[in-house]
């Protein structure tokens, strides 16, 4: 791209890297860009900045927040005794669309893969098992918890993993069903989908019972 100047071509490079975005529509958005109003782009500016700046993690459920605690955190009105756990902060978004769900969550921030190099250690189970353990020994364990990680092979070694470390100290541990597509993602699941997949759950311990 050496024809290119160099403020463009670091642009274009830049929107290459950002997932989903190939060389070719990393191009069409700079392009968009220099032809866009001056105000438009600005505005762009300034909001990845802001998101830089003001956007942290809820210090409970590791959600994005731009307080210690987040919104769901901070809702009185939300039953603190149902937990779903899942990977990433547009899980949570995706769930709360169905609005089927009015309990809290944990986001762990990915999911174990050993391919990887991606252990427990390397996400947010260590809060979480303090955060179950704080409230079963204060004698208000959850009721339940939902594992709602990904219909993926990482998100079922997470969801095993978890019903292992969560087992005695909870009410129940139930898993989504499987309204969701296996390989899919939570973010791209329509509203019906996630809505039935809530509402199909099952306690993991389902899964592990031989045919009867």
């Amino acid at each position: 791209m050496s024809s290119v100047v160099e403020p463009v071509a670091r642009l274009i490079d830049a929107f290459a890297r950002l997932p989903g975005i190939g060389p070719k529509t990393a191009q069409r958005l700079t392009f968009h860009l220099l032809r866009a109003p001056e105000a438009e782009a600005r505005a762009l500016a300034a909001a990845l900045v802001a998101v830089r700046d003001e956007v942290i993690f809820c210090e409970r459920c590791f959600n994005i927040s731009t307080q210690p605690l987040c919104p769901v955190c901070q809702d009185p009105g939300r039953d603190p005794d149902r937990l779903c756990i899942v990977e990433e902060p547009l899980d949570v978004l995706a769930l709360e669309r169905t609005r089927v769900f009015r309990g809290r969550y944990h986001v762990l921030h990915g999911a174990i893969s050993p391919m990887d190099g991606i252990g427990p250690d390397r996400l947010r189970i260590r809060e979480l098992i303090a955060r179950v353990a704080e409230r079963s020994a204060a004698g208000e364990p959850f009721a339940e918890v939902i594992v709602a990680t990904n219909p993926t092979l990482e998100g079922e070694a997470t969801a095993m993993y978890l019903a292992e470390r969560l087992a005695g100290q909870v009410g129940s541990v139930t898993r989504i069903a499987r309204g969701l597509p296996v390989g899919g993602d939570l973010e791209y699941a329509d509203e019906v989908t996630l809505v039935r997949a809530l509402q199909g759950r099952r306690a993991l311990d389902a899964d592990r019972e031989g045919p009867r």
